[in-house]
């Protein structure tokens, strides 16, 4: 367990800890100078069950909130602590909203420097804390009474808390590991250390399982060794303040507020929708583009307010706003986060995290609002349903591991829902079934139409077909729907065209001879076939007439239209694919390279080239040709 002092300057946070513990947290020259606390300070103690009770001790100064904040996330146990000869002050109110927008569940209020009142002016302050803290989850908190310094009712308190370690359900180990980085410094001897909170997963030092990334930068981390709560570990785990050993990045490349993440956690972005709750003690309104201060996880932003759901928020108010940020952030759905006004004077609100990745057009759309209630439906605890309502295109692996915070492999569906997977793809959708059974059906509605349209067409592209039934459908989804209608055999595939499966071509008697002699040219003629104008000079036949041919030829499958006028043989066009698989292999080839293999010249090379991109066997990356991972046309290949 992580407790968090909060209060006032001055109301004896560190000197409680320190009665607590024996651990000076105050290690800055100016602050043993000041007698205040600037930076946050940490100690540990040991709990009867050989467990580790870490406390993390923030400042009190108005000036310094945004250090409040950074520690105080991520802690599990709140102490609200509050002198007894001040009283309630400013910072008091402040820090005990924070803590409510935090989330934080769990605390209690300690009254510091007894030996500096009078038996009735304690009683008379814990009566106003009654009031200040009724509407706070510290309303049923239990008060001590303690002089640190003398030590006098430090042990009941100690007590307290111990049991509370016993007990205290802890954040789980599963999802993926996450740790906000508040310091980063270096060591003689061991390099680039970092500190945080864990605030989800495991992780072990000197693993090579763990895909580990320094975000926002998504740069690759390795983990040398681990303190865990300050004492050496194997692991770092959720709900632990852990030290983490980098050995491949330096302190120049780390900043206070970045993640040391499993990569599947964040998707940096500069817009997040979020469910934002002003205080009653707000000043003024939030409307579009109002500049503010935002505090999430470790790191403090500026950021200007969109509001969605409403033209204006106002104090007390809760609404749906977008937060537009200058530079790309990091977050997961539920994550909380405070809002400080422009001039950072002053806490005005906080919210959770709806969507991490929010667009930035159409953001107000009544179908967009719809989609973010369904997440915050899902995050009350309501499950997916709502959501996959909303979700006419599924719901993709990468956002719900994000939502879920880890890996989807147990994730149960719901009743009526499934889900979609194309082979050799890691990556799958969750979609609802009606939705699932529509978009099966607009395909074969649009390739009926397209082979009304045109007859004479051997079908459409996977490619094209997609902009035509579904353009904002992921790769995914396209690429599943496309497998089960050919495994339904409701459509049938063509080289790189789909088409209906009872969309056949034949030949008149007429026809027959003069396609065969058609195709016996296009084989002859091996990687450079004759033009459509040489064999109709060569057969003696109308060039429109061989044309019309040569489509209903593409449309069986025996030919390949390579540009416009030039057909080539099937089986040339899988000997030039498995001739370019042999020599991209992994690295890709260039054009030039495959033109010398081929003893083509550089034009023929490149319409080859060009005519697999076309239909989805390659793609180009700069100055090499690669074949796509995703290739359906060649996958045996």
């Amino acid at each position: 367990m992580i407790v968090g002092t909060a209060g006032h300057i001055d109301h004896g946070k560190t000197a409680l800890v320190h009665a607590l513990t024996g651990v000076q947290t105050d290690r800055l020259q100016d602050e043993k100078k000041r007698g205040i606390t600037i930076a946050l300070g940490y100690a540990y103690t040991p709990l009867p069950n050989g467990d580790i009770l870490g406390f993390v001790d923030v400042p009190g100064h108005e000036n310094l909130v945004h250090t409040m904040v950074s520690g105080a996330t991520g802690i599990d146990f709140a102490m609200l602590i509050v002198a007894a000869d001040d009283g309630i002050m400013p910072q008091t109110q402040e820090h005990v909203a924070i803590l409510s927008l935090l989330g934080i569940q769990h605390g209690c209020v300690v009254i510091t420097k007894k030996d500096r009142a009078q038996p009735e002016q304690i009683d008379a302050l814990k009566q106003q804390l009654c009031v200040l803290l009724q509407p706070t989850f510290l309303a049923q908190a239990p008060v001590f009474v303690v002089d640190s310094l003398s030590q006098e009712g430090i042990e009941p308190l100690r007590q307290y808390l111990y049991e509370q370690a016993q007990w205290f359900q802890r954040q789980a180990a599963e999802g993926f590991f996450r740790l906000a980085v508040d310091r980063v410094f270096s060591l003689e001897g061991q390099g680039t250390v970092v500190t945080g909170t864990a605030y989800s997963g495991l992780i072990h030092a000197n693993s090579t399982a763990a895909d580990l990334r320094l975000m926002p930068a998504d740069m690759p981390v390795r983990v040398r060794g681990i303190h865990a709560q300050n004492t050496p570990s194997s692991t770092a785990v959720a709900g632990q303040r852990c030290a983490l050993n980098i050995a491949n990045l330096s302190t120049e490349q780390i900043q206070r507020g970045d993640w040391i993440a499993d990569g599947r956690c964040f998707s940096p972005s500069t817009h997040i929708d979020v469910r934002l709750h002003l205080l009653k003690s707000a000043e003024g309104l939030l409307k579009t583009w109002t500049p503010v201060h935002v505090h999430l996880g470790a790191a403090h932003y500026v950021a200007h307010v969109v509001p969605l759901s409403q033209d204006r928020v106002q104090a007390g108010q809760s609404a749906l706003v977008q937060l537009v940020f200058d530079t790309p952030i990091c977050a997961m759905p539920s994550d909380r986060f405070i809002v400080r006004n422009a001039q950072a004077k002053q806490t005005i609100g906080g919210g959770v995290v709806l969507d991490p990745n929010a667009p930035d057009r159409k953001r107000r759309a009544l179908a967009r609002l719809a989609w973010l209630d369904g997440v915050e439906a899902y995050l009350a605890g309501d499950g997916l349903a709502p959501l996959l309502r909303q979700a006419p295109y599924g719901l993709e692996q990468a956002f719900l591991e994000r939502l879920i915070g880890g890996d989807t492999k147990d994730l149960r569906a719901p009743e009526a829902a499934l889900w979609a997977q194309a082979p050799r793809q890691r990556a799958r959708v969750l979609i609802h079934h009606n939705a699932w059974e529509y978009l099966l059906a607009r395909i074969e509605t649009v390739l009926a139409e397209a082979h009304e349209r045109y007859p004479d067409e051997p079908g459409v592209e996977a490619a094209r077909l997609r902009r035509m039934v579904a353009p904002k459908s992921s790769d995914t989804l396209w690429l599943a729907a496309l497998h089960e209608l050919v495994q339904r055999q409701r459509l049938a595939l063509n080289g790189p065209w789909y088409h209906l499966s009872a969309h056949t071509v034949s030949f008149t008697p007429e026809e027959e001879p003069i396609a065969h002699q058609l195709v016996g040219l296009s084989y002859a003629g091996q990687f450079d076939p004759p033009w459509v104008r040489d064999m109709a000079a060569t057969l003696e036949v109308p060039e429109e007439r061989l044309r019309a041919l040569g489509r209903k030829l593409v449309r069986q499958g025996v030919l390949f239209q390579v540009v416009r006028d030039l057909y080539y043989h099937r089986d040339h066009v899988l000997d030039l694919a498995q001739r370019f698989a042999r020599l991209a292999a992994d690295k890709g080839i260039k054009a030039a390279e495959f033109r010398d293999h081929l003893g083509l010249g550089r034009k023929r090379t490149i319409q080859i080239l060009e005519f697999f991109e076309r239909i989805g066997y390659t793609r180009r990356l700069r100055d090499r040709h690669l074949i796509r991972p995703d290739n359906t046309v060649f996958p045996h290949l």
